[in-house]
């Protein structure tokens, strides 16, 4: 195996060279924040809501516990913070380069999946009937019974994005992927049986279950949804942690994939290079084959005859 090489690959030595191996990716990268901001935008299906249905619907109108804007804090601000402190200590390029675009992938494809799924399933949220009748007074079609509302649009479109949760998905999959990313670089499952190391891996995945449970005591989504969107976060955290490093139980669990793919090219570079010219590789031992030779009185060792041989063929053009 190749010697390991902390601290040799900086960003500032080899930042631009990784980056612009995975330019692509960061293009894919921003034609997902186009695709979400436009999923965003689109009107979501508006399910059809009859009187009978409204039982359940009826939870208060509360504020968020958790705010939109404290979800990508939580999720890739702090997860990015672990990451330089990290390379503040290692200096591994390739390891904070694969972090950060592994990360974002994760929150991103997450995204993009979960407001696609909210915009084709137009579930009313719990307190959906606050949100149609803001003055509680209901009013119905009469001859379909489907509700029509007559609250602020923005608040009434926003009630028809209750599955999947955006809050759970968001969380557990920058959560997520922190949490596979400390399992490897504190290597968690070395068969050791250190139980405080599974302590630090999970207590980024508790902090996504408390804002996932948040929804649900907000009455903004049913458990159903929490559910979902937890479950879609972590899988989506999974696949893009897998896709940059090896499993945390892997014996090379700690770093990612690119950084051993580098040292074994360098390692191979170097054998060509002895292979094409093995002067420049050994002219200590040929030198000690001259100088042990020159030593011999009326005669020559063995030792300055196996050297002969060597210096003879590396000698040919």
């Amino acid at each position: 195996m190749a010697d390991i090489q902390l601290g040799a690959h900086t960003v500032k030595s080899h930042g631009v060279k990784v980056a612009k191996f995975h330019m692509h990716d960061w293009i894919i990268l921003l034609l997902l924040v186009v695709i979400e901001i436009i999923l965003n935008v689109i009107e979501p299906f508006h399910r059809f809501v009859g009187k009978d249905m409204m039982t359940d619907l009826k939870y208060p109108l509360k504020s968020n516990t958790v705010p939109f804007w404290a979800v990508p804090m939580i999720g890739i601000v702090l997860p990015f913070v672990i990451f330089l402190a990290i390379y503040y200590r290692r200096r591994d390029v390739y390891d904070l380069h694969h972090a950060i675009l592994g990360l974002l992938f994760s929150v991103l494809i997450t995204g993009v999946i979960t407001d696609a799924i909210k915009d084709g399933v137009g579930r009313p949220r719990p307190d959906f009937f606050w949100r149609c009748f803001p003055d509680g007074k209901e009013d119905y079609d009469s001859v379909t019974t489907n509700v029509r509302c007559h609250g602020e649009h923005s608040v009434i479109k926003e009630g028809h994005k209750s599955f999947p949760s955006g809050h759970s998905s968001g969380s557990f999959a920058g959560l997520g992927f922190l949490s596979w990313y400390l399992a490897g670089k504190i290597q968690a499952f070395d068969r050791r049986g250190h139980v405080a190391k599974l302590c630090i891996v999970f207590l980024p995945l508790l902090v996504a279950s408390l804002v996932a449970i948040s929804r649900v005591d907000d009455y903004w989504h049913h458990w159903q949804d929490v559910f979902a969107g937890g479950f879609l976060g972590l899988i989506v955290a999974s696949f893009c942690y897998l896709q940059f490093f090896p499993p945390p139980y892997a014996v090379n669990g700690w770093g990612p994939h690119a950084y051993f793919q580098m040292l074994a090219d360098n390692q191979n570079n170097a054998q060509v290079t002895h292979t094409v010219n093995p002067l420049s590789t050994v002219p200590s031992e040929i030198a000690a084959g001259y100088i042990h030779t020159e030593q011999q009185q009326h005669g020559i060792s063995m030792r300055g005859l196996s050297a002969l041989p060597d210096i003879e063929v590396g000698g040919r053009p």
